[in-house]
């Protein structure tokens, strides 16, 4: 029983404590520098980055002076590419593959507790639904240019049967992506400046085994963004 009223205590504390202190909201915006892993390692070839975008409101509730957590809505680029020569050359080639997810992430914030300009590190989980996204081929053999463009394909996969994947597929992308989340930078009364690395943990294709070499692919994505506290 004295657990159970300290317990109560604490939490009560903690929600007064977070309601003292000034919580707002992040207009985010930035660059995404967007990979795949292709070792199991996780290790990926700096020659595929994509470069892509992301935007979203990221909540910055705030605990304690130094320490806030922090959820967010982002509409997010991922991806890679391949490429064989240059644009303009005789012989070229060059695909994409462009998703974009919703994403959802939820990071632990430290912060310095004190002066107008804070700098902050944090870390946490994201969970991720594919709503769009495309595939593009262009190239060109012997002077002779050729271009194709196809909308990804997701599968209608239910996170909930973790035994069964519907809708799988040869070609097919999974449609929910997990993984972690690192961040630092530095925040003042009205901006703020952060750099991001998403570390997928979910394969991307669909209808695989465990044996599959495809399971080493997996989303890396090293973000740059601008916020604006609202």
């Amino acid at each position: 029983m004295k657990k159970t009223i300290l317990c109560s205590v604490l939490v009560s504390l903690i929600i007064i404590n977070s309601q003292a202190q000034k919580s707002s909201a992040i207009l985010r915006g930035g660059v995404n520098l967007a990979n795949v892993s292709i070792t199991d390692k996780g290790g990926i070839d700096d020659a595929k980055m994509l470069t892509s975008f992301q935007v979203g409101i990221i909540g910055d509730l705030n605990v304690a002076p130094f320490l806030a957590i922090q959820p967010g809505l982002i509409f997010t680029g991922k991806g890679t590419k391949t490429q064989s020569g240059e644009q303009g050359d005789a012989n070229y080639y060059r695909a994409t593959s462009n998703p974009y997810y919703l994403e959802l992430p939820v990071n632990l914030v430290l912060k310095t507790p004190t002066g107008p300009t804070k700098f902050f590190a944090g870390a946490g989980p994201y969970i991720a639904m594919g709503i769009a996204g495309k595939n593009k081929v262009d190239g060109a053999v012997l002077g002779t240019s050729f271009h194709s463009e196809k909308k990804i394909e997701w599968s209608n996969d239910d996170p909930t049967t973790f035994d069964y994947e519907e809708g799988a597929g040869f070609g097919i992308m999974k449609r929910f992506d997990y993984g972690l989340n690192g961040l630092v930078g530095i925040e003042t009364d009205k901006l703020v400046v952060s750099a991001n690395y998403g570390l997928g943990l979910a394969k991307l294709q669909s209808g695989s085994g465990g044996s599959g070499d495809d399971n080493k692919n997996k989303h890396r994505v090293l973000s740059f963004t601008l916020g604006f506290r609202l």
